[in-house]
């Protein structure tokens, strides 16, 4: 195994595969490099000496500049790197991406829902409008799983804070969230519980639904009830009784909607499951189906690789709209732009924001991106979209969720136990990750440091996703660990 890895020719950092102790070589561009400071795996080494003010290059691009002189054989991190990135930005439309490859799509066996849409589960939800029936809404769900069948795949409700004292886009946020969930094909039936005083009330809720099918979605207002958890019980039987006449039989792959996502990233995150990720989307994506990459602030600093792949001008606006609106997110906060990465992904080797937003936006392959959603939006494009959400974890993968995806792919160097409403199948970026903690992680890209190459990974792992959304349970649905967050920007009352 080799112990650095160049990424890219026009490299002046390479990253360590594995801890290079202070005093030992390495061997990179047909020469010695001796290490002068101890560099942990993950992290990067100078190749050769890099200048005060310089750039870093990583991936082929710059990810800071060098904030003091350094010396070929350093240790390269925050200490003596600083971002590039500052103010808003104007770009120009240069389109530059690549046409589809299609092969003949694999089939998985999906619930098909009577309004055309395929899910990949079968469960029963109760949603509150409002945090204060959470626990009205737990109590049903314990109350109902005497009505599980084999042909169910579990009753869960999905609790929440919010539903009331909001205003104004707090208020849109949460109503488009509840009706994405409400609408989900991986709900064979829904049961909405308000309290009945709320702004985001029942009446509010069945707005943002639209057309509605009356036998899976049902309603019940806590208020105009003597025994409102007696009564939601008997509706949930009904309910119940309802989404187990569903049975999975063959769907094709192009049916799927699949969320990208990456959390508590590391130094490997852009080499091994971020780029296993960008593979998969494209099989998707030429295969017909659809593909979601959102955490816009971690697009920043590569923003223009995916506005050189829009796949028109005005989606190429609407990118532009997208960065710029974020960046004056952060500015209207008075916080600046570059206020990432997290103090886990610095332990893990990156060292700035363009440094994570070069690995990250890697999970979007190379496709053309054919539309930008807004928060809560459902997709409706075929190919690779991109979602206006934040990098957190949970509320960005309850976005992607309620944008219609069947599951979230979510790649990590660090590990979260956490999963949303929807499966969420954590990638490893390392192998002693999954060594650790197998019982959260699902898939290992960790294999592509080691002996295996991108199309034998590439293979296992389509194959894995199309065990998953055939009803092979992932991790977080094993531990019971499924959960929302709504994204909050304003003021509440």
């Amino acid at each position: 195994m080799e112990k650095i890895l160049k990424i890219n020719p026009r490299d002046n950092v390479a990253v360590a595969l594995q801890d290079l102790p202070a005093g030992s070589s390495v061997q990179a561009d047909g020469q010695t490099i001796f290490v002068k400071t101890k560099v942990a795996a993950g992290h990067k080494l100078a190749l050769q000496p890099i200048a005060r003010g310089d750039c870093i290059v990583k991936y082929g691009y710059p990810i800071g500049i060098a904030a003091c002189s350094i010396a070929q054989g350093d240790w390269v991190h925050t200490h003596n790197v600083q971002t590039r990135l500052g103010d808003l930005l104007e770009y120009a439309y240069a389109p530059d991406f690549e046409q589809p490859k299609p092969e003949p799509p694999k089939t998985f066996l999906g619930y098909r829902r009577k309004n055309g849409k395929v899910g990949i589960r079968n469960e029963v939800w109760i949603i509150p409008t409002v945090g204060c029936v959470n626990a009205v809404a737990k109590q049903i769900e314990k109350e109902s799983q005497k009505f599980l069948t084999p042909t169910l795949d579990g009753i869960y409700c999905y609790n929440h804070p919010y539903g009331c004292s909001q205003l104004s886009q707090d208020k849109l946020n949460t109503e488009s969230v509840l009706a994405g969930l409400v609408n989900h094909p991986n709900a064979g039936a829904v049961l909405v519980l308000g309290l009945g005083c709320e702004n985001s009330n029942v009446e509010e809720l069945k707005k943002a639904l639209g057309t509605y099918d009356p036998d899976r979605v049902k309603f019940l207002v806590c208020q105009e009830h003597e025994s409102e958890v007696e009564d939601a019980v008997q509706v949930m039987q009904k309910l119940c009784t309802y989404a187990a006449q569903f049975r999975r039989e063959p769907c094709s792959a192009d049916q799927l909607v699949v969320g990208l996502k990456c959390g508590g990233s590391d130094g490997f995150s852009g080499i091994t499951a971020n780029p296993l990720l960008g593979e998969f989307s494209d099989y998707i994506v030429d295969n017909g189906g659809i593909t979601i990459l959102t955490e816009v602030p971690e697009m920043f600093g590569a923003e223009t690789i995916l506005m050189e792949r829009a796949e028109s001008e005005e989606v190429f606006e609407d990118i532009v709209e997208l960065i710029n609106n974020f960046k004056e997110y952060f500015l209207a906060h008075n916080l600046p732009i570059y206020e990432n990465p997290s103090p886990g992904n610095k332990e893990g080797g990156i060292s700035t924001l363009e440094d994570k937003s070069l690995g990250c936006t890697q999970k979007g392959g190379k496709s053309k991106v054919v539309d930008v959603l807004k928060y809560g939006e459902i997709s409706r494009n075929k190919g690779l979209n991109l979602l206006n959400s934040p990098g957190n974890d949970l509320v960005a993968s309850t976005a992607l969720g309620a944008s219609g995806c069947h599951m979230v792919l979510f790649t990590t160097g660090r590990g979260t136990p956490f999963g949303s409403f929807v499966p969420t199948v954590k990638v490893s970026t390392n192998s002693k990750l999954y060594q650790l903690k197998l019982h959260w992680i699902d898939f290992n890209a960790g294999v592509l440091l080691e002996d295996k190459l991108m199309e034998e990974v590439l293979t296992d792992f389509i194959d894995y996703v199309i065990s998953v959304a055939s009803g092979e349970y992932v991790n977080n649905e094993k531990n019971g660990f499924k959960e929302i967050s709504i994204l909050k920007t304003g003021v509440t009352l």
